[in-house]
């Protein structure tokens, strides 16, 4: 039997400052398994060669700005728009299930009694730890209510899809959860299949592919972040420990992937600070597509996150690399690794200095932890487990 999904996602589908790749790839295998998609997003983006599904954007609003990473007032504002176009759907047409990515979970919980449709929630974070996360509020009653209505989306949903195990043992913990909650991991990262170049292309000013790689120094060794440059990903604390680092491995050079045109002014600033700003390039947001390049070329991975406790999507990209792996000790990253797989250090900048020298100095250690984080990957984050993991919640709303 075909089956018909309405999906829902209050991102900017999909753009070059905040491609939410999880989603992309989440769609891209339900509609690979014959689900018939309709899905329903924000007008910033582009749309993608995914055969059986249609886009619906919401209008773009563009003289409003971009909608950046996390909780925003912009975003509360579309998804006013976001919810009349999900109530148009569900009026003209007949869905075997609804599947909400995050905050579009709220809308479609509300929703749900009208229209007795059957729901899946994808939970890609505690979204009342996100507002902390992210600085957005300290309002304690705005978390509780944040709190109270997860809570709620998850007693009600027919499915809850968790992409890391703290998300999972929270869903465990409500009533009725640990029989609906599917642990899925955001471990695959195929090439996206682009229609067509957005309208935002790149913004005023960026370099060109040729002209960013021409700027990466060809004789010193790489240390490469690439990610969005939110305060709770570390990028000060790997400042601070890259100029630690540059007293013992002298030939290394930090490149930053990722941010946007404010962020980078902040932390390229903050590299002349700290006075290795002729060692450090920020190159702003770059297509996904341009990732993989970036990391043939690096020595040494980062991920120096600070907060959270979710795994960050960049990280099974990072392990199945064979490029060997610094990140923080913390729950974010020990979910998935371990001393055996990459070189650990505590969030402070000596630590995590020392974990990059080693990894750039002790070859034969880093060779064998890049090939079992490799290992690990093939083992229990293969795209073969991810689409039978898919199947089975499609099995448990169909």
């Amino acid at each position: 039997m075909t089956l018909r999904a309405l999906i829902v996602a209050p991102q900017p589908f999909f753009s070059n400052r905040g491609t939410p790749l999880s989603v992309y790839y989440r769609t891209l295998v339900m509609a690979e398994l014959g689900v018939h998609i309709d899905f329903v997003t924000y007008g910033e983006g582009q749309d993608v060669d995914i055969p059986n599904i249609r886009f619906m954007r919401i209008p773009r609003f563009a003289w409003l700005g971009n909608v950046k990473v996390g909780p925003s007032y912009l975003k509360l504002f579309l998804d006013v728009f976001l919810t009349l176009r999900v109530i148009r759907q569900l009026l003209v047409r007949h869905y075997d299930f609804v599947h909400a990515h995050e905050e579009a979970i709220f809308i479609c919980r509300l929703l749900r009694p009208l229209f007795r449709f059957r729901l899946i929630y994808d939970m890609h974070s505690n979204l009342a730890q996100q507002l902390t996360n992210t600085r957005f509020t300290r309002s304690r009653l705005l978390k509780g209510l944040f709190r109270f209505l997860q809570d709620s989306s998850i007693r009600v949903s027919d499915a809850v899809i968790t992409i890391c195990p703290d998300l999972a043992d929270y869903v465990n913990g409500i009533p009725g959860g640990q029989h609906k909650n599917f642990l899925i991991e955001n471990s695959i990262f195929d090439p996206v299949r682009v229609v067509a170049q957005d309208d935002s292309g790149y913004p005023p000013g960026q370099q060109s592919p040729s002209a960013v790689a021409a700027g990466i120094p060809v004789q010193r060794r790489i240390v490469l972040y690439a990610g969005t440059l939110e305060s709770y990903q570390g990028i000060e604390l790997l400042l601070n420990a890259f100029r630690e680092a540059l007293h013992y491995c002298d030939d290394a050079f930090l490149l930053v992937v990722g941010g946007s045109g404010s962020q980078v002014q902040h932390y390229s600033e903050l590299s002349r600070e700290l006075g290795i700003g002729q060692h450090v390039m920020l190159t702003g947001n770059r297509p996904q597509q341009e990732v993989p390049g970036y990391m043939q070329r690096a020595s040494v991975l980062v991920s120096p996150r600070t907060e959270g406790t979710n795994t960050p999507l960049k990280l099974y990209q990072q392990i199945a690399s064979g490029i060997p792996l610094v990140a923080t000790d913390i729950e974010s990253h020990t979910q998935v690794l371990d001393d055996s797989c990459a070189f650990l250090g505590v969030p402070e900048p000596a630590a995590f200095a020392h974990a990059m020298v080693l990894a750039l100095t002790r070859h034969e250690d880093a060779a064998r932890r890049a090939q079992r984080a490799q290992q690990l990957y093939a083992e229990k984050y293969s795209p073969a487990s991810y689409t039978e993991k898919m199947r089975q919640v499609l099995a448990m709303v169909g």
